[in-house]
């Protein structure tokens, strides 16, 4: 588990100021994976009760800018956050109750698919997004 002085240093490390907000908005999203912003800023809240909506969508906006947390969007789903960056894994998400895990790539180099016709594009990523029931909605589902 990171820690403040960790974020601090994350966030030296890219060149951004090191504010509150932005702390505490690491915090949230590594202690949250997968999370709205809704959820964030009500776990930023917990830390800064104070802290405004623009000011935690701001602060995602420039992690995210800056590649120290990444966004996802899954169909039909509003935008989630997550700090597992740089390495080209991928999401399974639950049909039923929108529950989102990570999946490890499944086979190869990243970015672990190869397009049948790369149109002369130089492909650094490869968005796989997996589609099915939890555990929990296939055992609701069959009982």
């Amino acid at each position: 588990m990171s820690t403040t002085s960790d974020f601090q240093e994350m966030l030296r490390g890219v060149a951004l100021r090191v504010t509150r907000p932005r702390v505490a908005v690491l915090g949230a999203v590594n202690a949250h994976p997968h999370a709205d912003t809704d959820s964030i800023i009500r776990a930023v809240r917990q830390e800064l009760p104070k802290v405004s909506h623009q000011t935690v969508y701001d602060a995602l906006n420039a992690l995210t800018a800056a590649g120290l947390v990444r966004r996802i969007q899954p169909s039909r789903s509003v935008a989630r956050y997550e700090s597992r960056v740089g390495d080209n894994h991928h999401h399974v998400v639950c049909r039923s109750c929108g529950v989102v895990a990570d999946v490890d790539c499944a086979v190869g180099e990243v970015p672990c698919l190869t397009a049948s016709d790369d149109r002369s594009f130089t492909i650094d990523e490869a968005e796989v997004i997996y589609w099915g029931l939890c555990p929990d909605c296939s055992t609701a589902r069959n009982t």
